[in-house]
């Protein structure tokens, strides 16, 4: 048994831009469903969605046969939770709130096995094909794609050492934290919000570092493609079913 390829980690690295979607509903058949619909990578949110490891595995398992990559962002940079992720099958992570370079190698070293990182070390897991695949503990890393969010001004105003750190795949600029910390809740579409956001991809291009980014706008998911951001989720599952209901609801409630 070999050891799957990433095809969203190979996209980022061929300069192909990914689209995504968010998703938040913890639900297998949801992830089956969307997984299905056309998307590059599918977000499984654990930072703001009712996730656990066994609700993502069940997702992981959904996915299987559809054309997404599932990313799972953990609630938070730490090494426990992203060992029992990887060991579970997971090979792309969204790390969320890293502020600085220190933030950013502790998160590819806890995907990296000794004596490149200080990943824990099970050999009979769902991410090995439980023992099937062939050498998966020397060769594991090569696609396992680590993704770290910018979300503050302290943080973009590291954004180079972030993104220089070896191992950083892509850096996802958070649009709704950024927004509150410029002083701007709720509102990212303010112009500084706008300026900051333009801003941090045309510096990580001029490194040649891709940029993520979200949103439930279509203009804005178009006019970010056009900005040069590689891996744009321009939507959610939860959006999709509320907007989706309520427009049904319209049709026939006047």
């Amino acid at each position: 048994m070999d050891l799957p390829r990433n095809a969203f980690k190979r996209g980022l690295a061929e300069g192909r831009p990914q689209l995504g979607l968010w998703s938040q509903l913890a639900s297998g058949m949801v992830a089956e469903i969307i997984s299905g619909c056309g998307f590059d990578w599918i977000v499984l949110d654990m930072e703001h969605g009712p996730n656990e490891v066994a609700s993502v595995i069940a997702q992981l398992q959904g996915m299987q046969k559809g054309t997404a990559t599932a990313v799972v962002r953990p609630p938070w940079n730490d090494p426990v939770i992203t060992k029992r992720l990887l060991d579970s099958g997971a090979t792309a992570l969204l790390f969320p709130f890293v502020q600085n370079r220190e933030e950013a190698e502790r998160a590819v070293a806890s995907t990296r096995y000794p004596p490149k990182g200080f990943r824990g070390v099970a050999s009979v897991t769902r991410a090995s094909g439980f023992g099937r695949v062939k050498n998966y503990l020397a060769n594991a890393s090569s696609e396992i794609c680590v993704l770290v969010q910018v979300e503050t001004k302290s943080a973009l105003d590291k954004l180079e050492e972030i993104a220089t750190v070896d191992g950083v795949d892509g850096v996802f600029i958070g649009p709704s934290d950024l927004a509150a910390a410029l002083g701007h809740l709720g509102n990212a579409a303010h112009p500084e919000v706008q300026a900051a956001i333009m801003g941090a991809v045309q510096r990580l291009k001029k490194i040649g570092k891709p940029a993520g980014i979200l949103t439930s706008v279509v203009a804005d998911a178009q006019r970010y493609l056009d900005a040069g951001y590689m891996f744009v989720a321009c939507g959610s599952d939860v959006g999709l079913l509320a907007r989706g209901g309520e427009a049904l609801a319209k049709t026939f409630k006047k």
